[in-house]
């Protein structure tokens, strides 16, 4: 039955649905690909990964495929449709989305006019072929919306049966650079039909830096609620993502149907090196079991001239995490790297390990998800042992120190890196989970007890079970 949801929800152009806890840890490296901005990443029933994104030069679409999410990064890169020579669709070809409707590939995308690269307007593509990267691409036209003012960033989803539209655009009348919209799709999936739904208008002081902009709207579904993130304030360090969610049974095109995050749900973070996320999509792992998150940011916080020359956003990939309530935890921006992994309890099943005030801990719930990711890596000690590196504070690594577990700086010394690696285990009390036994004092495992992380002995079924982790 679970794979029977698999294929149902691809098909329906939806991720697929997994389980809001408990899914298997997932191990991609970051950034995915350099000098690709707005990614958009699907997985299809074929197979196949679909990647479109911008490129720096704005002047053509592309398009990759890979059985992996991983593979994305090195497959072979497709033009499949280039900017016109004169006239509409001839500039500023930006923020591309593949989507697979009625049997067909379609592209959404933004562009602007030889002789005015501003009047940027939203386009369709077409493409009967099962593999779009074959086959040819019939260009559907403009976009048409209730005013003909700057608009761009088109998506696509179906909740209950009925497909939607959602973009951002100037409204005349409202002084904002763009707000985000929402209208059920007509019979074709280039036309919209009835009532056009104002979702956000940018107000906060955080939709509001350098420009008031909302922008990149992308929606995903789970637990009986439509979750839709867009991006806000100007393409620099300060650019983040908000969030708007409804109930899954509400009318969508009422706006009172859909309540605001008073606050971004992901932004820039200086800790671990990346500026200004944003312009997201959502797809799922290999597994069907885990949500992904897909967006690009930026290495660097300050930028020459106008951001929107700077040719250096990347894309990127991290789990996305589910709170307890049901709603998503976006975390940060992770580091460049290798992606970062939760430990959960085996015995306490709604805990993980994580570090408060420096101390090592289980606890359920941990709102500051970053504090509860740790990337394992290669042993400061060597010799094929691991260490645990804190996401949030990157150059910090589980240690223990008096045989209990604290998250501290290395200091480069060979104390600190044997207390800092470990020998990774089958699960001692479930082979599908993982033990950690200590570099230097072997036969003294990472276990939990009274809440706290210790270095001990263990000998019971119960200590075996509190020294045992699951990673997610």
């Amino acid at each position: 039955m679970a794979a029977v949801l698999v294929v149902l929800a691809v098909a329906a152009g939806l991720p697929a649905a997994g389980p809001a806890h408990a899914a298997p840890a997932v191990n991609y490296t970051n950034p995915l690909v350099n000098q690709r901005a707005d990614p958009h990443i699907v997985r299809h029933t074929d197979g196949y990964y679909y990647m479109t994104a911008t490129v720096p030069q704005y002047d053509r679409i592309v398009l990759r495929r890979a059985t992996t999410l991983q593979g994305l990064a090195t497959a072979a890169e497709t033009t499949i449709w280039n900017r016109h020579t004169s006239g509409e669709m001839g500039a500023h070809i930006w923020a591309p989305e593949i989507h697979f409707i009625n049997n067909r590939w379609y592209v959404y995308f933004a562009a602007g006019r030889t002789d005015d690269v501003w009047r940027i307007r939203m386009y369709v593509l077409e493409n009967s072929s099962a593999n779009p990267l074959t086959g040819s691409w019939t260009e559907r036209g403009r976009i048409t919306t209730p005013w003909d003012t700057f608009s761009l960033d088109a998506s696509t989803f179906v909740a209950n049966g009925v497909r939607y539209l959602t973009w951002a655009q100037q409204e005349p009348g409202i002084s904002n650079n763009s707000n985000v919209y929402l209208a059920r799709m007509g019979a074709n999936p280039w036309q919209i039909t009835g009532t056009v739904t104002r979702l956000v208008v940018p107000t906060y002081d955080w939709e509001t830096r350098g420009y008031r902009v909302a922008e990149g709207p992308a929606v995903i579904q789970r637990n009986g609620r439509i979750f839709l993130t867009y991006s806000a304030s100007a393409t620099d360090a300060n650019y983040c993502l908000g969030m708007l969610s409804a109930s899954a049974t509400a009318n969508l095109l009422d706006a009172a149907a859909w309540s605001k995050s008073p606050n971004p749900v992901f932004a820039s973070n200086a800790a671990t090196g990346q500026y200004g996320p944003g312009h997201n999509s959502f797809t799922v792992s290999e597994d069907g079991q885990s949500d992904i998150l897909v967006y690009h940011d930026r290495n660097y916080r300050d930028i020459s001239g106008d951001p929107l020359n700077d040719p250096n956003r990347r894309t990127r990939l991290q789990k996305l995490y589910w709170n307890a309530d049901g709603t998503p935890n976006f975390g940060i921006p992770v580091p460049d790297g290798a992606t970062p992994v939760r430990l959960r309890s085996h015995d306490l099943t709604s805990s993980y390990i994580r570090h408060y005030d420096y101390r090592a801990r289980v606890e359920p719930n941990v709102a500051n998800l970053a504090d509860s990711q740790f990337r394992i890596v290669s042993g400061l000690a060597g010799g094929g042992t691991v260490s645990l590196e804190s996401t949030n504070f990157p150059g910090y690594y589980l240690r223990h120190r008096g045989y209990a577990l604290y998250v501290e700086r290395s200091d480069g010394s060979s104390l600190f890196g044997g207390d800092a690696s470990f020998h990774r285990q089958s699960g001692l009390a479930a082979s599908t989970g993982v033990s950690l036994e200590s570099q230097n004092f072997p036969g003294r495992y990472v276990r939990h007890r009274d809440g706290l992380l210790y270095l001990e002995a263990v000998t019971t079924s119960a200590e075996r079970a509190s020294a045992t982790f699951h990673l997610e």
